[in-house]
């Protein structure tokens, strides 16, 4: 695609404003999307308990670096391709049009079901918060009032979303690091033990199949939202560095911070006795896990005071919107690409005088706020439900599409002849193809325990699939659109040629 420093004037304004992200503009969104509060207070808790125990900061290190290897193709690619729809251009590039379109619907499903999770999330935790301060309300209420203010501040300028976005973050992170320094620094009832959370033989406990499986399951649920930093390519200062380098300093930030913080549970609890204490700060009413969020609120007010698990409970709530925030500009950027290729409607391929995609932002809230209205009428729940079944959805999407832009980035440069070392564009790209796979297996195994969509008299913290008609149906819908799109996209062969000229190129 051609690049334009500038937003066209007139009506057709087709390109996104350049020159309004840097490294760490592009850097907050990534980080945002990936919510590192809300993992903490949600998936680690789980991790530790089905999981591998002691050994689930090892399984978020190990994941961390998977994707760390992936990082090194894709940020390669982003230095020949820059596009709003990165995902789909990298793909289209390496392996063909109509690949590249059936994973542009794939990573579309990604984007809008993460964020109609987050949206569920968000409201079922207001309605309980603003409930207990005397104000009820339904959660749906709470909901389209975040989708509201979400959807005005993605039809502004994106430099505005990327303020809002690092305010929100520099909070959360700050309460984390604090919180796992203090910790540490106490060193808990038995002391810093990093052989019990990160030695191979302690990750790997319980096998593939088992214990390790699930925590690396929820490991990689916990990343989605890296892979956004070529989304922002057009609108960087400098596409062929920034991105590059936003995309390692992202994945190091999210890793760094999930190991480090992880490991501080694990010893401000005691290696040995991590289980049965996290069991014991989250049982509700003798139910384990039933609130995974006082973990950490337990060990801040421990470590540090009550005052900080109060700014916790506070920030968690700011954690979900700045990711909500960030979800929407990634789909609204997605529908946009796809408009000004012409695979959706070309009235979607066009940006305000703000060098926002207007357009597209508003398809994206319009989906979602349909899918809200549709779960109020039904009343279905916002977590278990709403929140569980789009992440779970969400995450098969997103594993998948990177295990294929893995393959694209082998094939492009081999076909290419580009200069570039044998690790960037083969060792690299096989062995996080080799991760992701693994990973994709493993989230559809234990998508009943990641979706609460297991079938009757089935414990999915012991067996692996054992889906309900519901999981399976769920499970399989990446694969769906990806084949959909695919088959489209050959019935609709001539009519690709100027997206192909466009988009792909």
């Amino acid at each position: 695609m051609v690049q334009q420093d500038t937003v066209s004037t007139g009506e057709d304004r087709t390109s996104l404003r350049s020159g309004r992200l840097g490294v760490i503009g592009i850097v907050f969104f990534v980080v945002a999307a990936a919510a590192p509060l809300v993992g903490m207070t949600g998936a680690v808790p789980i991790a530790i308990v089905l999981g591998n125990g002691a050994a689930a900061p090892g399984a978020y290190l190990a994941v961390g670096l998977t994707l760390l290897l992936f990082s090194v193709g894709y940020a390669a690619m982003s230095q020949r391709v820059t596009n709003a729809g990165a995902f789909f251009a990298y793909i289209g590039r390496g392996l063909g049009r109509h690949v590249g379109l059936g994973s542009a619907f794939v990573s579309l499903i990604a984007y809008l079901g993460i964020q109609l999770a987050i949206y569920g999330f968000f409201g079922g935790l207001m309605s309980g918060q603003m409930a207990a301060l005397g104000l009820d309300l339904p959660w749906w209420l709470w909901t389209l009032a975040a989708w509201a203010v979400v959807t005005v501040l993605s039809l502004a300028s994106v430099d505005v979303g990327a303020k809002v976005l690092g305010v929100l973050m520099l909070l959360e992170l700050l309460s984390l690091v604090v919180t796992a320094i203090a910790i540490l620094i106490d060193g808990g009832p038995e002391g810093l033990n990093f052989a019990a959370s990160f030695s191979p033989q302690a990750i790997l406990v319980g096998g593939l199949a088992g214990s390790a499986g699930i925590a690396f399951a929820f490991a990689f649920a916990s990343f989605i939202g890296f892979e956004a930093t070529a989304i922002y390519g057009e609108e960087s200062k400098d596409p062929k560095k920034v991105v590059s380098k936003a995309t390692y300093l992202a994945v190091i930030t999210i890793t760094v911070l999930f190991a480090l913080c992880a490991f501080a549970l694990v010893t401000g609890m005691g290696a040995s006795q991590v289980v049965a204490t996290t069991v014991e700060l989250s049982s509700v009413d003798g139910v384990p896990l039933a609130d995974p969020a006082a973990v950490l609120f337990g060990l801040a007010t421990q470590y540090v005071g009550g005052w900080m698990a109060t700014v916790m409970a506070v920030l968690v709530t700011s954690s979900l919107f700045a990711g909500l925030l960030a979800f929407q500009n990634a789909a609204g950027r997605y529908v946009f690409a796809l408009g000004r290729g012409g695979v959706l409607p070309r009235a979607l391929g066009s940006v305000n005088a703000k060098g926002a995609p207007q357009r597209g932002s508003f398809a994206t809230s319009i989906v979602t706020g349909l899918v809200i209205i549709i779960f109020a009428i039904a009343q279905l729940e916002p977590v278990l439900n709403m929140f569980y079944w789009f992440s779970g959805v969400a995450v098969l999407a997103i594993v998948l599409i990177e295990a294929l832009v893995c393959v694209a980035v082998v094939v492009y440069f081999r076909r290419e002849k580009d200069r570039e070392g044998i690790f960037t564009t083969t060792i690299a790209p096989v062995l996080a193809f080799i991760g992701l796979v693994i990973g994709e297996y493993l989230l559809m195994s234990r998508f009943g325990l990641l979706a609460g969509t297991t079938a009757e008299g089935v414990d999915p913290s012991v067996t692996s699939w054992g889906l309900s008609a519901l999981g399976w149906v769920l499970v399989s819908v990446p694969f769906v659109a990806l084949a959909a799109g695919y088959v489209l996209s050959r019935l609709r062969q001539p009519e690709n040629e100027e997206f192909v000229r466009d988009e792909l190129s």
